[in-house]
Formats: C-alpha cells, sequence, structure tokens
C-alpha cells in the first residue's frame, strides 16, 4: 500500500507588471530632448571672432548679426581685450552664417548714425543695434577672426559700379561719404582719402554707381564743388552752390565733354586730376593750351592765379601764376603774370591751324598793337583781370621767348591810367591862378556897377530923354511944314521909332546890369 504524499504548498507565480500610458510622457519628453540637443548639435554653426573698438548698444544672447534682415547669428559673449584697448565680440553663426566666414567679408555695428555726411540705422533707435556683414567677392579663403569696421563701407559687394582714384593738392571739405554729382544728380560718393607721406599729392577714392559710371570717359574732368563759390564772369557777380549737402559735407562733380561721347569707359582704378574749380576743370579740356607771360610794373592788387585773360570782354585764357621779381643790381621791381591762352574759347583749330609757329602769329598781332594791361573784372569784389587790347598808336616791341612761354609787350591800363590822368589834371589845375582871377573879377564886378549904377550913367540916360523929346517937337514943325503924307515924314517916322526901341534897349540893359552886374563876365542867366 502505497503512502500518502507529503502536503506540498501552492506555487505562486511572479507577475511582470504591465506598461503603463503614464511612461510615455518622460520618454517622449526625453525623445525630444534627445532630438533637439542632437539638433542643436548638427545646427550649430562655427563661432565668429570680432575684435571692436567699442561694444556700445550689444547685448550678449541677443543682439544678432543678420544679412539683409536675415539673422546668422547671435552674440553669445563681450569681453574686454588683455590691454584693455578694444573689444572682443564672439558670435555663434548658424549653418548660413558660416557661408560669411571668408577673408573678403567686412563686419560692422549698425548705430543710429546722424551727422550730414551718413544718415543711416535710424531703425535701431527701437530695433536696438545688431551687427552686418558685407560677404565680399567670392573666392576668399576661410577666416574666423575679423577686426570690425568702425564705418559702414561706402560700397557693398553686391553693388554694380567702378571705383576711381582722384589725385588732389587740398582737400577742402571732401571726407568719406561725401557725394559725387553729375549734372546735379547723386550718382557716387567718395569712399577713403590718402595724404601719403604728406609731400606728394592726396588720392582720393571714389566710387560710381553704375550706369553713371558709363559716362566716366578718359577725357572727363572732375572738380571739387564744396561749399559756396563767389567769383566773377563777364564782369558779372556769380554765387554758385551745388547743394546743402555738399556745402555741408563736399563734393565731387564731373563732366563729359561732347568730344568724348564716342570714348570707351573708363576702366576701373583708372586715375584722374581733381581741380579745385570747374573753371579750372573747363580750362584744362582745351587740348591747345599756349603759355604766355608778361611784366607789370603797378599795382596788380586783386590779380590771383584763375583770374581771366579776356579780349573785348570775352575769356581767351586765365592767369596761371603772379610772382614779384627784384632786381637787386637795378633795383627795379615788376610783377611777373604767366598765363595760359586758349585758342579754342573762340576758334575752331585745325591741326594744321595749331601746329603754325605761335611766336610769328604774336609777333604780327603785337605789330597791329597787342598789349597786355591789367583791367578790373568787378569793382564790387575788386578781383582783376588781364586784357589783351590792340593800341593803335602802340611803338614797335618785339615778342621773345622764356622757356616755353611767350613774353608780351604790356601797357599800365585800368584804374591806374585814371589816377595817373586825374593827377595831371590836378597839376594842372594847380598851376591855374584862382586866387588872382577870383580878385580881378571881384574888383570888375564892384566897377561895372558903380559905372552902371552911378549918376553919371543916370544923367546921361536923363539927357537922352530930353534930346528925343525935343528932336520929337522939331519933328512936330516938320511934319506941320512937310505935311503928314510926304516921303520926309515917313523916313523921319521910322529912325525915330528906330531910335525910341534902341532907348527902350538901352534901358531894359542898364535895369538888367544893374541887377546882375556878373552878366557882364558870365553872360546872361536862365
Amino acid at each position: 500500500m502505497t503512502a500518502p504524499a507529503a502536503h506540498q504548498p501552492p506555487r505562486t507565480k511572479l507577475r511582470r507588471p504591465r506598461f503603463q500610458l503614464v511612461w510615455l510622457i518622460p520618454i517622449t519628453a526625453a525623445v525630444i530632448a534627445g532630438y533637439l540637443g542632437y539638433r542643436t548639435l548638427i545646427e550649430q554653426g562655427p563661432l565668429l571672432t570680432l575684435s571692436l573698438i567699442s561694444g556700445d548698444g550689444l547685448e550678449a544672447g541677443q543682439t544678432q548679426l543678420k544679412y539683409k534682415a536675415v539673422a546668422l547669428g547671435t552674440v553669445e559673449s563681450i569681453d574686454l581685450a588683455k590691454d584693455n584697448s578694444h573689444v572682443i565680440v564672439k558670435v555663434r553663426m548658424n549653418n548660413v552664417g558660416s557661408r560669411f566666414l571668408n577673408s573678403h567679408a567686412r563686419y560692422w555695428v549698425v548705430r543710429p548714425r546722424l551727422n550730414p555726411a551718413d544718415i543711416s540705422g535710424i531703425e535701431t533707435l527701437v530695433s536696438g543695434a545688431y551687427i552686418s556683414v558685407d560677404p565680399g567677392k567670392p573666392g576668399g579663403g576661410y577666416k574666423d577672426d575679423f577686426v570690425g569696421l568702425e564705418q559702414p563701407p561706402g560700397v557693398r559687394s553686391d553693388e554694380p559700379g567702378r571705383t576711381y582714384t582722384l589725385t588732389a593738392d587740398k582737400l577742402g571739405s571732401l571726407g568719406s561719404g561725401s557725394p559725387i554729382f553729375y549734372r546735379d544728380v547723386t550718382v557716387g560718393e567718395v569712399l577713403s582719402y590718402d595724404i601719403g607721406n604728406g609731400i606728394g599729392p592726396i588720392k582720393v577714392s571714389i566710387f560710381i554707381r553704375a550706369p553713371f559710371d558709363d559716362l566716366v570717359r578718359p577725357d572727363s574732368r572732375f572738380w571739387n564743388s564744396s561749399g559756396v563759390a563767389l567769383g566773377t564772369q563777364g564782369g558779372v557777380l556769380q554765387l554758385q552752390l551745388q547743394s546743402v549737402q555738399a556745402l555741408l559735407t563736399g563734393g565731387v562733380s564731373f563732366s563729359m565733354p561732347s568730344s568724348a561721347k564716342d570714348e570707351a569707359p573708363s576702366p576701373s582704378s583708372s586715375t584722374f586730376q581733381l581741380y579745385a574749380s570747374r573753371q579750372e576743370a573747363d580750362s584744362a579740356a582745351y587740348r591747345t593750351q599756349i603759355p604766355v607771360v608778361t611784366y607789370m610794373t603797378s599795382d596788380v592788387s586783386g590779380l590771383v592765379p584763375g583770374a581771366p585773360v579776356d579780349v573785348l570782354g570775352i575769356q581767351v585764357g586765365d592767369v596761371t601764376d603772379v610772382k614779384l621779381q627784384l632786381d637787386a643790381k637795378t633795383g627795379t621791381v615788376r610783377v611777373r603774370v604767366a598765363m595760359q591762352v586758349q585758342p579754342e574759347r573762340v576758334l575752331q583749330l585745325s591741326p594744321a591751324t595749331a601746329s603754325q609757329d605761335q611766336q610769328a602769329v604774336f609777333q604780327h598781332l603785337v605789330d597791329h598793337g597787342l598789349r597786355a594791361e591789367l583791367g578790373t573784372a568787378s569793382y564790387v569784389t575788386g578781383q582783376k583781370l588781364i586784357a589783351l587790347t590792340m593800341e593803335p598808336n602802340a611803338g614797335p616791341a618785339k615778342v621773345t621767348r622764356e622757356g616755353d612761354a611767350l613774353v608780351l609787350p604790356s601797357k599800365a591800363g585800368g584804374l591806374d591810367t585814371a589816377i595817373a590822368s586825374l593827377s595831371d589834371i590836378s597839376a594842372k589845375l594847380d598851376k591855374v591862378p584862382f586866387q588872382q582871377i577870383g580878385d580881378n573879377l571881384n574888383k570888375l564886378l564892384v566897377t561895372a556897377n558903380g559905372t552902371l549904377g552911378g549918376p553919371q550913367m543916370k544923367q546921361t540916360l536923363t539927357q537922352l530923354n530930353t534930346t528925343l523929346q525935343t528932336a520929337n517937337t522939331t519933328l512936330h514943325g516938320v511934319d506941320q511944314g512937310f505935311g503928314a503924307d510926304s516921303n520926309f515924314q515917313r523916313s523921319l517916322n521910322q529912325v525915330l521909332n528906330q531910335t525910341n526901341a534902341a532907348l527902350q534897349s538901352i534901358t531894359a540893359l542898364s535895369d538888367y546890369l544893374n541887377r546882375h552886374p556878373q552878366a557882364l563876365l558870365l553872360g546872361r542867366g536862365q
């Protein structure tokens, strides 16, 4: 018989916990966080380092770097350099911004700029400052460390146009941002200037936008149109003002002569001279320039370089130099006046005409009386000019050469001649004995007054009147004897009438001279 089995406790089954839906929340959050972190690491671009003079307006974590209003990165930190000379700004670029890390790029801070030369960044008064970039031309190498510009660049890499260089002796009021004008239209601006070693000319870099850059030809002329130009032309006072902007910031104007319309546009980086005024630029446009010299021994105050040289009021050139010369041996002092005569101002010169012997041509004119004299361009400003006049009775003179210049004879003229004539007249008047003439005149008037108004004249007139009365009585008796209608009677009446008229005239003359004795010398007045 089988023994009963021992009592065994029941087996307990272990149950695994079921998946709870609530776990999805942290799992999802972890996945999202991981994804965001991964995406942040993937999308995070390189770090840009900028060296700036000042960090004014910049804030870490807020200030953005933009190009055409598209965000390219955000400022991460702003620190001082170790030597405290500048500010180091770290900018975390995004994937798009990494394309701007090349050696041709330029960075600057956009802030409000309110001055006559540059009014920009007004929008930052509301939005705050930001960093801008110009990518430059393609092809630059990778670079992530830059020195920021203090001013926005005048020309962006995506702006079509050409840059040129102007050379000048003086800069005037020109500066970066000064406008460039063509026919009073703003077509470009001054980029920068370089004074070099301070001895040579100043080099001014300018930019002219397309399509106006095609108007710059090899024969184009540039001049400084800054401020206000006050001068005379044709004896008329003229005031020239390019624009209010040019008055405040300076400006440059240029022109293209009609003779250059068939020329090809000047290539970029071409060099032109910057003239001080439009008058100088116009003078330089003439191809035929004849250097002429004359010497003056009179006062030339008011005659300065740039003064006109004219013939009968028509300008044919301008003065280039006025210099005093002293001859220590002879002790003479004279003024050397150098000029440039441009016959193309009044003549259409052919190549054959321009190549003629200029000395022979001027000698022919001098033989017919051509002389240089000082004239007055304006009595208001005192500006003088050189006038080439024809003197009909001029003595013989010879045209000589002084280097490349022709030396023309001169004559005194203008105000000096008038003053000399007045001095001549004054000297002659000083020799006239006005005092003696006056004394004699007074004596004559007194004598005439005593004679004409004295008792003798009155007695003479009384006796003449008595005689006439007696003659009248006699004639009455004759009338009775000869008859009233006889020839004798008619002739006698005619004689008496004439005698009576003469007596009336003498009486009237006596009365008039009694009232106006000076009429004997000065004549009868009105």
